[in-house]
């Protein structure tokens, strides 16, 4: 079945390289693809398109199809294109021609459209929460562990103190810019593009605002071309946000397997967290972590891919979008597993205490040598060719008392004024006022 079906036999070959993974990818966007036609039928009945009564049946079966799908029992026939063909197919089994009005006033084009970015909505509060949940993680530890010392490196060589104080609330801090970042790209999703059908709008007296509110949309995207136009923009600017939040974790992850080394040995991998090698007997390897990294690298291209596709498109649509589906759908499941993942194996690492005894580290202390002589009167430049020359003569002796106190610092590391930063940016989603109107149209017309 195909909603543009013209009676015209299209060549099987043309079909099948058409069509693509859009049957397999498309059972992602089904709950979303029902919700935006109980949101649509509502506002043709409200235009006198579709009677009180039509509706009705319309809404009790849209609603029963939709619970198959959040079962997990909608599929997609085989010779039946796409989502919105099998969702009109079903109808028209069990209602009749009443089946075939829901389509009045709207194209495949917009309902995509549509179908998506409810989608990303979902998907992005679902990665909100567990980048939360990670972030209180890393907060936690860098509490726990405040005290314990480690080297600082520039060009990866020893420089000054750190600690896995300062470590672990980095990567915290961290997450709050990519949250950001998530925001943007929630806001950007956060517009409603139903109504304007093949990106030109149309001729029925439709009411967007309606639908836009019963969808719990923060706003519309009014003209119909720019709506047609957020195709494939609205994709890359998310996927932006999770290369940025891939980038932060990935980062950590390769922290994490060079630190976990026998040449670093600042921490310590659980043995059920390792795997072994084939040959080496005592080999415990760190491939959690360095899947989570090379994933993680993977989303990073993303971006890239989707510019390659829709960045030199004219306006309009194109059939080169569909291909953007296929790398952008299925990324936020890979997200997903990566930070629970890493919040499972970050949880179970332990930090070895007592690093910075080790002779090779004593010149870590350099520069604090450096400001305590400052701090008594001599001038910086002075004081860093006195300790330089302590150095080079094999003279300097560290003293390993490091006081830090401003902001940010060893002494301290302000991780209450991070969590209210996050708190902060968090309180910007409105994620509640998405869940409920999606709520109510499903309740209003639910048939139990």
């Amino acid at each position: 079945m195909k909603l543009w079906d013209k009676n015209i036999q299209t060549d099987r070959l043309i079909e099948q390289f058409t069509i693509g993974k859009d049957r397999e990818l498309d059972l992602l966007l089904a709950r979303y693809d029902i919700l935006g036609s109980l949101a649509h039928i509502t506002m043709l009945q409200s235009i006198g398109l579709l009677g009180k009564d039509e509706l009705q049946v319309l809404a009790k079966e849209l609603v029963a199809i939709y619970r198959d799908a959040e079962q997990g029992s909608f599929v997609i026939e085989e010779g039946v294109e796409d989502v919105h063909s099998q969702v009109e197919l079903i109808l028209t089994r069990r209602i009749g021609d009443t089946g075939k009005k829901i389509h009045a006033a709207r194209s495949r084009n917009d309902q995509v459209l549509l179908d998506i970015k409810l989608f990303i909505r979902d998907e992005i509060q679902q990665v909100v929460g567990e980048v939360y949940t990670l972030f209180k993680l890393l907060l936690s530890q860098s509490e726990q562990y405040r005290h314990i010392l480690i080297p600082g490196y520039t060009h990866l060589q020893v420089a000054m103190p750190s600690s896995f104080g300062l470590w672990f609330g980095a990567y915290a801090e961290n997450l709050v810019d990519d949250v950001l970042m998530l925001q943007a790209a929630y806001r950007i999703s956060d517009q409603n593009p139903l109504g304007s059908a093949a990106g030109y709008g149309s001729s029925f007296p439709i009411n967007r605002k309606m639908t836009t509110e019963l969808l719990g949309f923060g706003n519309l995207n009014y003209n119909v071309i720019n709506a047609q136009m957020s195709r494939g923009k609205t994709e890359r600017v998310c996927s932006f946000a999770l290369a940025s939040l891939s980038g932060t974790l990935s980062k950590m992850a390769g922290d994490i397997c060079l630190f976990a080394s026998q040449n670093f040995g600042f921490l310590k991998l659980p043995d059920e967290l390792t795997t072994g090698s084939s040959i080496m007997p005592h080999k415990k390897n760190p491939d959690v972590f360095e899947l989570i990294r090379a994933k993680c690298n993977k989303i990073q291209a993303l971006p890239g891919e989707i510019d390659h596709i829709w960045n030199n498109l004219p306006s309009g649509y194109f059939r080169d979008m569909q291909i953007i589906k296929e790398s952008f759908l299925p990324v936020f499941s890979e997200m997903h597993s990566c930070i629970d993942m890493a919040s499972y194996a970050v949880a179970r690492i332990t930090p070895v205490e007592e690093v910075l005894g080790d002779s090779r580290y004593q010149h870590i202390f350099s520069v604090e040598a450096v400001n305590k002589l400052v701090m008594s009167g001599l001038p910086f430049r002075e004081a860093y060719r006195k300790v330089a020359m302590q150095i080079q003569e094999g003279t300097y002796l560290p003293d390993q008392q490091v006081v830090h106190s401003h902001e940010g610092s060893l002494g301290n590391l302000c991780n209450t004024e991070i969590a209210a930063k996050m708190e902060h940016v968090l309180s910007l989603f409105n994620f509640d006022k998405k869940d409920k109107a999606c709520q109510d149209l499903l309740n209003r017309n639910d048939g139990k």
